[in-house]
């Protein structure tokens, strides 16, 4: 028997209700120096996801929980170039946790669902689909934050580390852009990154990135003279060389354009980004360049980037 509009509605509404009743209670309210947000548990023993920049004034973090218990914490570690951040919530034990989802799995027209803390609301609950997958962000170090997820689920200012859920009560993105005077234009940071983020801030306390120490523009190279040379199609064209930083004492010159660094293509500064992981600190990279028309290499000796480096 074919459902009808009601019987639709009814359970399309159960899923929500199911999915608030199940991951509600993991959400908190992020109360700092640069005024209040939400986030949500990831581990019963205290540690929270939330943005960086909600606790970036350096002020102490309290956390409310859902039952209204307050809570001082620490910041455990936070990532500006990805806006994530954890913090632990001080004397806490078996606290409900919500389960980070597949967010590679995440299709345009799904049904998410947004939990937060908005404008001091708590636990205010919105629905919306995945409008679209795949978009860049730039963080407020200037780092491209790839794979973005956006919706149309209304967030509002205070919803900010909260988190983006599936059906299935999974937290596939992490709440934490809303562009002005538009309406239902909102991003979140994909469950992938922040599984990955999370665990090296509880772990380390920072993200480690190596530093390949330039300042370029993606370009395309002409399809005849990456034929001919053998290379991808596009590169980066080095515009400036930081005085004693690994590309300047590997050998790379303004005017360079890099295709290709330790194996991996690099068509755009998110793909170059992407390469300087930190299992790469501390070794000599292949640095496969073109030089004034011809194809060149260079060892270059990656080393440990600032929170806020150069690219």
């Amino acid at each position: 028997m074919i459902e009808t509009g009601p019987e639709i509605l009814d359970a399309f509404s159960a899923a929500v209700v199911s999915v608030v009743e199940r991951v509600g209670t993991s959400v908190v309210h992020v109360g700092s120096g640069r005024g209040a947000a939400s986030g949500f548990v990831i581990a019963p023993d205290g540690f929270v996801l939330t943005n960086a920049h909600v606790v970036d004034g350096g002020h102490p973090p309290r956390i409310t929980l859902h039952d209204g218990t307050e809570l001082a914490a620490e910041i455990a570690g936070s990532d500006p170039s990805t806006d994530l951040a954890v913090i632990r919530a001080l004397n806490a034990s078996t606290l409900p946790a919500a389960t980070l989802g597949d967010s590679e799995a995440l299709r345009v027209g799904q049904l998410v669902i947004a939990i937060g803390d908005p404008l001091g609301f708590q636990s205010t609950v919105t629905t919306g689909v995945v409008s679209a997958v795949g978009r860049s962000l730039h963080a407020r170090d200037g780092r491209l934050i790839e794979n973005i997820i956006q919706t149309d689920a209304a967030l509002n200012p205070g919803n900010s580390g909260g988190p983006l859920v599936d059906t299935r009560s999974l937290v596939v993105g992490v709440n934490t852009a809303i562009i002005p005077n538009a309406q239902g234009i909102c991003f979140a940071i994909p469950a992938a990154t922040a599984r990955r983020v999370a665990g090296a801030l509880i772990r380390d306390g920072r993200i480690r990135r190596a530093l390949l120490g330039i300042a370029g523009a993606a370009t395309p190279l002409g399809r005849g003279l990456a034929s001919a040379l053998g290379v991808p199609l596009a590169g980066i064209r080095v515009v400036e060389v930081t005085s004693g930083s690994p590309a300047d004492l590997g050998g790379v010159k303004a005017g360079d354009v890099i295709v290709a660094v330790d194996g991996e293509p690099v068509p755009t500064l998110s793909r170059l980004q992407a390469v300087l992981t930190d299992d790469r600190i501390g070794r000599a990279v292949s640095v496969i360049l073109v030089r004034r028309g011809e194809r060149a290499e260079r060892f270059v000796v990656l080393r440990e980037a600032a929170s806020a480096p150069k690219r």
